[in-house]
């Protein structure tokens, strides 16, 4: 017995698969894997300059600033010197001023970079002045790097962020195409705020995941490789020592993780849990006021939004734990970096250059560390949200559709000339049976009606026929044929419905009588008016057909609305027109003026009444009266009234 029927709250899922889930979104990207290739291409560009600098950077410091000392038997370890050519006159002029500092051998001298303090300023330019020619060239390639980097940097941003957005779109799209295609029973069980946090915040989260993760995740890993190549090449021992916090980072990393994807399931959770509240509130407003349940309803949305809050707080304590711990981790690297590095820069066996470089790697190897962590947060609010919106595909609540095309063609050819239920039963959840047998036939052109009390399957005898469920039990025919052998489309383009509360979307009138119809014209559309008495109150209103309609068309009253569905109907040109309790909420004189409406629109066709009044029944050509889920009486009103039975019965009761 199914025990899922009916509203259900946010249910946490298994255990995650992130790769799977990963797989299934891969179809999404395939149409932009050139955009991506692209942005791939020029993340690795972007990766090598930002390696580059710190190497240029050492360039600088120890060729031109602070040249590696020369280490010999006879100055010493580490004993540096600056060595210049003396066939330039100017630079011959310092040498001669300060003989007695120089070393000459031949065109060369040499000079103790200890005693470089003792010449002048202007002098001491003289002798370098190479060195600060190389520290220009140096410092203009800096500068061409930083503005390459821009510069892709931008482009591959550019290239992300519209290959992100066309994959929401699509995504989107197919979200919305596959919610519109599912049974009338998924939508008993998923609350609108639900679906609308599935559309648009949950949709939201895969873009940042496209735009956000999939190419910079590789490009931080492809950062980090890289670092860690130039920080072995530059001095191997100094590099282990470095590397020695890495198993600490892996173990943070990993606790990280595995509660970071239960922190946003939970949010995602109470998210959609507080959209849905929003809506039913929304919806509801009118009946909280009336019955006075404001305080209530405030009581249960605070207390719904204290859990998302602290769902939030559980995120951002783990985050908040995660980051400090990283940069603890990064500082203890760099503090091993200076120590044991300046020690080696001062025995000589490092230059200073080197030790810059590699103080600015090991700042760069934990800068894709926190930000693959970022990735990885954004991540698996994606992967919650993934996992949200793949429940609501994975769902296949859709009426079987035929394969053959040649019965719809023959339908859409046809009009339908009889319907008939052969033992049809029908029960929404199993064990507990709505329609029993029930067993009867229209033909064409005839009027019906349907009758009973409150809760004895008229409306649900209508849904099956429109098909917005199956029987359980028996077959539905029309022309001979089962409806579940034709098309859903072109059953329901040959039927019209008209219910007690018809739905308007916002827009205009005419689009709402006429949706997607351009051809009709001004005289057909006015027939439809004048047929379905729309005409009088929509020309009083400030722009006629072209009114605007607010959500629901709450601003005009229920019983324009109920015309207004009525020359939707007319529009449609149906063979069938069923009425679902189309005169319920409506005074005497609008009901007098739908009931000409309906009259003007049952004409030729066939036509099927469900009413709970019965006086809008007696003209039927045949009355079936209902009672728990089965046929107990039929016949014209006449007929009934003789056999002075549950129809009488019925009659009495309403005068």
């Amino acid at each position: 017995m199914r025990t899922d029927f009916g509203y259900f709250e946010e249910k946490e899922l298994g255990k995650p698969y992130d790769v799977r889930l990963l797989r299934r979104l891969y179809p999404f990207s395939r149409p932009y894997r050139r955009w991506l290739l692209g942005a791939i291409v020029l993340v690795v560009m972007i990766t090598l300059l930002d390696l580059s600098l710190p190497y240029v950077t050492k360039v600088a410091i120890d060729r031109y600033i602070v040249p590696a000392p020369t280490v010999t038997a006879a100055n010493g370890a580490g004993a540096g010197h600056l060595t210049v050519n003396t066939a330039d006159a100017d630079i011959r002029s310092v040498v001669d001023k300060y003989s007695e500092r120089f070393d000459v051998k031949g065109a060369t001298a040499r000079i103790p970079y200890a005693d470089l303090a003792a010449l002048k300023g202007e002098d001491l330019a003289v002798l370098r002045k190479d060195d600060l020619a190389g520290v220009g060239r140096v410092t203009a390639l800096f500068l061409l790097l930083i503005i390459l980097n821009f510069v892709l940097n931008f482009l591959q941003e550019m290239i992300m962020e519209i290959a992100g957005q066309r994959m929401m779109h699509d995504l989107r799209v197919q979200l919305f195409n596959h919610i519109q295609s599912l049974s009338v029973a998924f939508f008993t069980r998923n609350p609108v705020g639900r679906l609308v946090t599935r559309v648009t915040n949950d949709v939201q989260n895969m873009q940042e995941l496209f735009t956000s993760v999939i190419v910079f995740v590789f490009k931080d890993l492809f950062l980090l490789v890289g670092i860690a190549v130039m920080l072995l090449s530059i001095n191997w021992r100094l590099a282990l020592l470095s590397f020695a916090v890495l198993p600490f980072v892996a173990y943070i990393s990993l606790t990280f993780s595995s509660h970071a994807r239960e922190a946003f399931r939970l949010l995602r959770i109470k998210v959609a849990e507080i959209n849905t509240r929003i809506s039913e509130t929304l919806g509801g407003l009118k009946v909280l006021q009336l019955f006075g349940r404001e305080k209530e309803n405030y009581l249960r949305f605070k207390k719904l939004n204290h859990e998302n809050y602290l769902a939030g707080m559980r995120q951002i304590r783990i985050f908040a734990t995660f980051m400090p711990a990283i940069e603890f981790l990064g500082v203890i690297a760099l503090a091993i970096v200076i120590f044991y590095g300046g020690n080696r820069v001062l025995d000589g066996a490092l230059s200073l250059g080197a030790l810059v470089a590699f103080i600015s790697y090991v700042k760069m190897f934990f800068r894709p560390i926190r930000d693959i962590a970022e990735k990885y947060n954004i991540l698996q609010n994606a992967m919650a949200s993934a996992e949200r919106i793949f429940m609501i595909l994975d769902d296949r609540q859709q009426l079987p559709q035929p394969a053959a095309e040649n019965a719809a063609k023959s339908f859409a050819a046809d009009k339908i000339r009889d319907i008939r239920f052969n033992a049809v039963s029908f029960g929404y959840v199993a064990g507990e049976t709505v329609l029993k047998r029930i067993s009867f036939s229209v033909r064409s052109g005839e009027v019906l009606a349907v009758v009973g009390p409150t809760g004895c399957g008229k409306t649900t005898l209508i849904q099956l026929l429109i098909r917005f469920y199956d029987p359980t039990a028996g077959e539905i025919l029309i022309n001979g044929e089962d409806i579940r052998n034709i098309p859903t489309p072109g059953l329901r383009s040959k039927i019209a419905l008209v219910t007690q509360d018809p739905f308007l979307f916002s827009g205009s009138i005419r689009d709402n009588i006429a949706p997607g119809r351009n051809d009709l014209s001004e005289t057909e559309m006015n027939t439809i008016l004048q047929a379905s008495n729309c005409k009088p109150f929509i020309d009083r209103l400030p722009l006629g057909i072209n009114t605007i309609l607010s959500e629901g068309g709450v601003s005009i009253s229920s019983g324009e609305r109920q015309l207004i569905s009525i020359a939707r109907a007319f529009a449609h040109n149906p063979d069938l027109i069923i009425f679902d309790e189309a005169t319920s909420y409506v005074d005497s004189e609008t009901e007098q003026k739908i009931q000409d409406a309906l009259f003007n629109l049952m004409k030729n066709r066939t036509s099927i009444i469900v009413a709970h009044r019965l006086l809008i029944t007696r003209n039927a050509d045949r009355i079936l009266v209902l009672n728990r889920g089965r046929i107990v009486e039929s016949g014209t009103h006449a007929e009934l009234i003789r056999q002075k039975g549950f129809y009488f019965n019925l009659n009495q009761l309403q005068g």
